[in-house]
């Protein structure tokens, strides 16, 4: 007689013990998939299938797998030079988001005008610029008036500095780099190096300044919502008439306190 295998019989997987193993390859999936789009992101919405291996450290198989995917329901386009370009569909999903973002804001700013007595906004950075997603204006009949949806230049903003002193020096100024650094009005800093000094007093003072920078005759005072799931910064703008200096220091721990309260809710939430 031929000798018997003495390998034991394949057991298949319960249906419990499949259902969990493809619940978590798809989680790991998805994961992987939203981290290459913000790795898309953070190159400026544009790169290759090699920078997306060398950031993420997956396989270029499994990346060409995803980027399929994504391709296939829109959330990436392939571009003529075969690069991976950030797609269309996302624009009605951060629009979306926008909207609910300033309806949970309102009320934070809605005080911050009640205690102050001039417009409170709050941005985001959106790649290398700033853009405006809530405001609640100000009832004086001569106000400062940003609207929502609107983007600008990081270095001359004060919300735009606040994001940006987030950020260490050297990716700070690698962002005003590519963006550039205009001058909006004779008083905005243009000067890298002073831009970095800049940078370090909103560190040290624990918010920002835009001392008529973006606009001739206007004040605003930023602090950015530190412990926020992504970058924003909320500020109060006037014309400078009204925003004095002495306004500035009565102010600036006022709208620290509704950016605490804002990231406290925005995290309570996530």
């Amino acid at each position: 007689m031929g000798a018997r295998s003495l390998s034991a019989p394949h057991t298949p997987l319960r249906a419990d013990e499949q259902g969990k193993r493809e619940r978590s390859s798809g989680v790991q999936s998805l994961d992987r998939a939203f981290s290459l789009l913000e790795i898309m992101a953070d190159a400026g919405g544009e790169t290759s299938l090699s920078q997306l291996a060398d950031s993420s450290g997956l396989p270029l198989p499994t990346i060409h797998r995803i980027i399929r995917t994504l391709v296939g329901n829109g959330y990436v386009r392939q571009l003529p030079s075969r690069r991976y370009a950030l797609g269309p569909r996302l624009i009605g999903l951060g629009d979306k988001a926008s909207q609910m973002l300033g309806t949970w804001a309102r009320p934070h700013l809605a005080q911050l005008v009640e205690d102050l007595g001039e417009t409170a906004n709050l941005a985001m950075l959106d790649g290398d610029k700033v853009v405006y997603v809530a405001q609640v204006p100000s009832q004086h009949s001569m106000r400062m008036f940003t609207e929502v949806g609107r983007r600008v230049l990081p270095h001359s903003a004060g919300v735009g500095k606040a994001l940006l002193s987030q950020l260490d020096d050297e990716e700070a100024l690698a962002t005003v780099r590519r963006t550039g650094m205009p001058a909006a009005t004779e008083r905005t800093i243009t000067d890298p190096d002073k831009f970095k000094d800049e940078l370090h007093r909103i560190r040290s003072n624990g918010f920002a300044i835009d001392d008529g920078e973006q606009e001739v005759g206007v004040r605003c005072v930023a602090v950015p919502v530190v412990g926020a799931p992504s970058g924003m910064a909320v500020s109060v703008s006037g014309p400078e008439a009204r925003v004095s200096w002495e306004f500035v220091d009565r102010a600036a721990p006022i709208v620290r306190r509704c950016a605490a309260m804002l990231a406290t809710d925005l995290n309570n939430q996530a």
